[in-house]
């Protein structure tokens, strides 16, 4: 058995800044070990601690889809000790990978149904790896309509613009990105607060399941909209993944009430939630 505590060792194989301001880089990384790519078997919605050593480790959502074999994607904020370290190391180093960890958003009741996928901000990692997920050819099929709201402060803070884009001009997914605020002219897409272009842009919560990450403000908003839209709780899929310490429920700095989020989360339903002590 592996030991919980101890990371694999990956090379860092791509950096790409992804922000105007340069503080989220999405860092794709290798195992050294082929063995321990298999053993690192994830499904989209888990975490994994990010491990530099002398410096320590930082959970952060898995940004790729199991079906992108090969490497596993993380994107990084520069907020502390070791996101500003990992921000300056460079391509070919090597570090270490904790995990998966958590739970995952509930495939198997999803299938077969509409999904609702609602993101903000930086937290769109988690979701990015959701979308390649289900639009992969052998995926696709177990799903009905998948429509995508994602938004950021300006169109500098919006991640994976190459894929954006690539996303829009499908056929068989319906994207609706926008932003805060812009004062570019050749903006074309929406203005306006996440929940807001929610409302305006999901019409129905017919047979259909919504995923909602992005900052607790983000959350705090949309969660009425959707139930305004019909959404019962059971099919409201929340992550509180920004509640993340240690990964293995041994620190107790992630519980909510009786629930530890990194062991019974971060994926939750808004049923689950209502049942414990508020979060947003």
């Amino acid at each position: 058995m592996h030991n919980p505590y101890l990371p694999y060792p990956v090379r860092i194989d791509q950096i790409t800044t992804e922000t105007e301001d340069r503080n989220l880089k999405t860092f794709r990384f290798v195992f050294l070990d082929p063995e321990d790519e298999k053993k690192f078997s994830y499904i989209p919605g888990q975490f994994a601690e990010l491990s530099i050593a002398g410096k320590g480790e930082i959970p952060i959502g898995i940004a790729s889809s199991p079906t992108e074999g090969g490497v596993v994607t993380f994107t990084v904020n520069k907020v502390g000790q070791v996101t500003n370290y990992l921000h300056n190391m460079k391509e070919g180093e090597v570090m270490g990978i904790r995990g998966p960890l958590g739970n995952w958003y509930p495939w198997e009741e999803m299938e077969g149904k509409n999904v609702v996928i609602i993101g903000g901000g930086f937290a769109f990692t988690t979701l990015r790896s959701s979308i390649v997920y289900m639009i992969h050819p052998d995926n696709r099929p177990r799903f009905k309509d998948i429509t995508v709201v994602y938004g950021a402060r300006n169109p500098g803070m919006l991640l994976y613009k190459d894929e954006l884009a690539a996303w829009e001009q499908r056929d068989d997914i319906n994207m609706h990105i926008t932003v805060d605020a812009t004062d570019d002219p050749n903006w074309k897409y929406n203005v306006g607060f996440v929940p807001t272009v929610t409302e305006q842009k999901i019409k129905s919560a017919d047979d259909a399941f919504a995923i909602v990450c992005g900052p607790p403000i983000m959350i705090k908003f949309t969660q009425p909209v959707l139930e305004k839209l019909g959404f019962p709780a059971e099919k409201i899929i929340l992550s509180l993944e920004m509640r993340m310490k240690c990964g293995i429920g041994i620190c107790g700095r992630c519980n909510i009430g009786d629930q530890y989020v990194c062991k019974d989360g971060p994926v939750f339903s808004l049923a689950q939630l209502k049942r414990m002590p508020p979060e947003y």
